[in-house]
């Protein structure tokens, strides 16, 4: 399912649901749990999404799955609270945190591989600010959102760091390498 029809009012909702379910986790050490019937039909969509987090614009969560498997509602109510609560990199959010926190919820197109023949093809098919990437190797894998590209506008930077991520040193490369792009919509 494309979410491009996401309105106005939808991006609000999946913005307060998200919300929401990081303020019950706090008390119930779990996602919201989502009643599906109060949401319309595209909600309801199987969605693969991102939450982020920041904090006085420093990053303080980010969690979210590249397949759509639930509910894009659900999604996005499970990974608000996992990036709030289960974010291996932080502490969790405590009390005092929770309403100055910026919410960003990404949701994802489905994936397609890029079909290129060393790194120097790869680099020049990446679209800077457009294209989410993955990067795979056997059981190493990494993705950045489009949103790293503000941080990373060089595709070389940004591919370089991927790797990293990924667990790969920054000079690695191998013919077995996958890549793949997506793109989101981002509120």
């Amino acid at each position: 399912m494309s979410f491009t029809k996401l309105s106005d009012s939808d991006k609000q909702t999946l913005l307060e649901v998200a919300q929401q379910s990081i303020k019950y986790g706090s008390s119930h050490h779990r996602a919201l749990p989502i009643e599906l019937n109060h949401y319309n039909s595209l909600l309801n969509e199987a969605g693969a999404s991102f939450v982020t987090l920041n904090l006085h614009q420093q990053l303080r969560g980010c969690i979210g799955t590249l397949d759509a498997y639930q509910p894009l509602v659900k999604d996005v109510a499970e990974h608000a609270f996992a990036a709030a609560y289960k974010d291996p990199r932080f502490s969790p959010v405590n009390n005092n945190e929770i309403d100055n926190l910026e919410i960003h919820v990404s949701v994802l197109t489905k994936s397609t591989p890029i079909d290129f023949k060393d790194e120097k093809d790869l680099l020049q098919k990446l679209k800077p600010g457009t294209d989410g990437i993955i990067l795979q190797e056997n059981y190493n894998k990494g993705t950045f959102l489009p949103s790293v590209w503000e941080q990373l506008p060089e595709p070389e930077d940004f591919l370089n760091h991927l790797k990293i991520k990924a667990g790969f040193s920054k000079d690695y490369w191998s013919n077995n390498l996958e890549a793949y792009r997506y793109t989101t919509i981002s509120f």
